[in-house]
């Protein structure tokens, strides 16, 4: 811990000597306290924030001095400006830093004003600006992607598939780039085919279409829109598998047994016509038996082939379960705007079957062509995620022994997922199977994209990789480039290690700035649909606890702030057992409370709640 007035005004993300010292707290504990000696490197480059104004002495003079306040309330400082750039109290900007070794202070230039920092449109266009989230395309890339696209389908080269070929999305999608085909042989074993977009085909090395897709690393999806990582005539037109239109897929034929075991995968480059564009709300009532003549007669050429993909789906999810996969509790929010962008409601994202199947049939493709490439001696991006840190993961198994969880088989220097899914699993039939998975996150370590094959732990499986997305993701596309030209094309593969390496490299950075952007942005648009709740009370489920408050979930998924100064006397924050305690009450993550909206800042997308009473917490 380092205290404020001991930072040398280093931000979060510089690198930074210090010197330490251990020290007893007062309850007999070892803590270790810095001090800032040296800025080695800084890390952050620019701020947003808000422009607001002071006025100053200097000698017999007063001035009125701009500053920002920044939105990340990490960073505690008043960010004077240098150049204002026209900016003015109030105004929401970027500004670039002004740090050097000779002087420790930190003042900023102004180099965007999004303008009225507490409108809607300010704040979504400063989350694109600090995420670096290009959304224009070059006038060069359009004209080479509408080339590409406007390129007549040939056969040659490629296997025409016959069988019955189809895509599952949501009803908005347009950038469809997986299709599915299943039949059953006569041995009882499966043929799985997962056609993708082969928008390796389109996107050529060394051009400016490639060295785009790098820079980006994948699309964006936010609540009202999405920012594409290729061209609309590729994303939405070329490459996307719509209906009835012949299209340049790479099609991973796998072979599974009857126990959906992998057996046998070919990967060849291949033309298909998808039969109908499947909707994964549609398709669940088929599932269910709800669907009526209308739809019934849309998929009357697959309604056999879901049949029986049904029946693979459920064999693949046990099989899941089996290795281990940790299928933690979580949910998506779904925004509903009106016509003018702004949202009217906030609701749980409900996943069906369909999209359950969708998922575990992308998994297997996955799956299989990572060990198809791993076996061959084939570079590739492999999707990894390695097992969760000893002393996060230890924090964890306290919290979940103090729950009444059995946690004896589970070792923290090596856990085995297949013991952690059993806890999740008893989490939900208690009912607090959300609370639960929200505190194992958070001592998961992140999944990166890396050169260098590892086990990916949360989903229990040895070899895998990203193979289903090209369109919106670079990895995908990285793998499908290397699939053709080193296990089709006989290319040395020496000489696409490092390609993968840069690839993977790329495709975390891209990925890690996607995140940060959607969740600012899903969060912006919580913040404003709060708005006008402030005052109202509502049941919620304490999420998560620091040592400066607790985390309040609502059913709508809204999650706020509850400050431990507002909780009244006497409460600490218990590190070990992840609990907010004084003499009388204890506050657990999964506990339900009710609380009171008391604030919601625009500015920085965050709510502040206040504690009205608890329904589970010992008193």
């Amino acid at each position: 811990f380092i205290p404020e007035s001991s930072t040398l005004d280093a931000l979060d993300g510089d690198r930074v000597k210090i010197r330490y010292h251990k020290f007893l707290s007062s309850q007999g504990e070892e803590k270790t306290e810095g001090r800032v000696l040296e800025i080695i490197e800084y890390g952050r480059k620019t701020v947003v924030g808000t422009v607001e104004s002071d006025l100053y002495r200097i000698g017999r003079r007063r001035i009125n001095r701009l500053y920002i306040i920044p939105d990340e309330s990490g960073i505690k400082k008043r960010i004077f400006l240098d150049y204002d750039g026209g900016a003015h109290v109030g105004d929401k900007v970027l500004a670039k830093l002004n740090r050097s070794a000779h002087s420790y202070a930190i003042t900023a230039d102004v180099v965007s004003n999004f303008g009225d920092s507490l409108s809607k449109e300010a704040n979504y266009e400063s989350i694109l600006a600090e995420c670096e989230i290009d959304t224009e395309f070059s006038s060069e890339e359009l004209r080479l992607a509408e080339e590409a696209a406007s390129e007549d389908v040939s056969t040659e080269g490629r296997v025409e598939r016959k069988e019955i070929i189809f895509t599952i999305d949501s009803e908005s999608a347009k950038d469809l780039d997986d299709a599915i085909s299943l039949e059953v042989n006569g041995d009882g074993s499966y043929t799985l085919g997962v056609h993708i977009a082969d928008v390796s085909h389109y996107v050529k090395e060394k051009t400016a279409l490639d060295r785009l897709v790098t820079s980006r690393g994948t699309s964006v999806y936010f609540t009202d829109k999405v920012v594409p990582m290729l061209p609309p005539s590729l994303s939405n037109g070329a490459c996307s598998l719509n209906p009835g239109e012949p299209k340049y897929t790479l099609s991973a034929i796998i072979t599974l047994d009857s126990l959906g075991n992998i057996l046998q995968t070919k990967i060849e480059p291949s033309v298909i016509v998808s039969r109908v564009k499947g909707i994964y709300s549609e398709i669940n009532k088929i599932f269910d038996g709800t669907a009526e003549k209308e739809l019934t007669d849309k998929y009357k050429e697959c309604l056999d082939s879901l049949k029986t993909m049904h029946a693979l789906y459920l064999i693949l999810a046990e099989k899941s379960k089996r290795r281990g996969a940790v299928n933690l509790e979580s949910y998506e929010a779904q925004i509903i705007l009106d016509e003018d962008g702004y949202p009217t409601d906030i609701v749980k994202r409900d996943r069906g079957d369909a999209e359950k199947l969708i998922e575990q049939f992308m998994l297997t493709a996955n799956e299989a062509v990572a060990t198809h490439l791993l076996e061959k001696g084939i570079p590739c991006v492999f999707r990894v995620h390695e097992a969760p840190p000893a002393d996060k993961f230890s924090e964890f198994l306290s919290y979940a022994k103090n729950l009444g969880f059995k946690t004896e088989n589970i070792d923290a220097e090596n856990p085995d997922s297949r013991y952690l899914e059993n806890l999740i699993d008893e989490a939900k039939e208690r009912g607090i199977g959300e609370a639960v998975s929200y505190a194992c996150l958070r001592s998961m370590s992140k999944a990166v994209y890396s050169e260098i094959h590892r086990p990916h732990f949360g989903l229990g499986i040895e070899n895998y990789c990203h193979f289903t997305s090209p369109i919106r993701r670079l990895s995908d596309l990285a793998t499908h480039r290397i699939i053709h030209k080193v296990c089709l094309g006989g290319a040395d593969a020496n000489k696409y290690k490092s390609y993968a390496k840069r690839a993977a490299a790329a495709a975390t950075d891209g990925e890690i700035r996607a995140v940060t952007a959607e969740i600012k942005n899903e969060n912006l648009y919580k913040v404003i649909y709060m708005e006008e709740r402030v005052g109202e009370c509502f049941d919620a489920m304490i999420s998560s606890i620091t040592s400066f408050g607790i985390f309040a979930t609502l059913d709508n998924t809204c999650e706020g702030l509850i400050p431990i100064s507002t909780l009244g006397f006497g409460f600490v924050y218990d590190e070990k057992n992840i609990s907010m305690r004084n003499s009388k009450t204890v506050f657990r993550v999964g506990d339900t409370i009710n609380v009171r909206l008391e604030e919601a800042d625009i500015t920085r997308g965050k709510l502040r709640f206040s504690l009205l009473y608890s329904e589970d917490s010992e008193k």
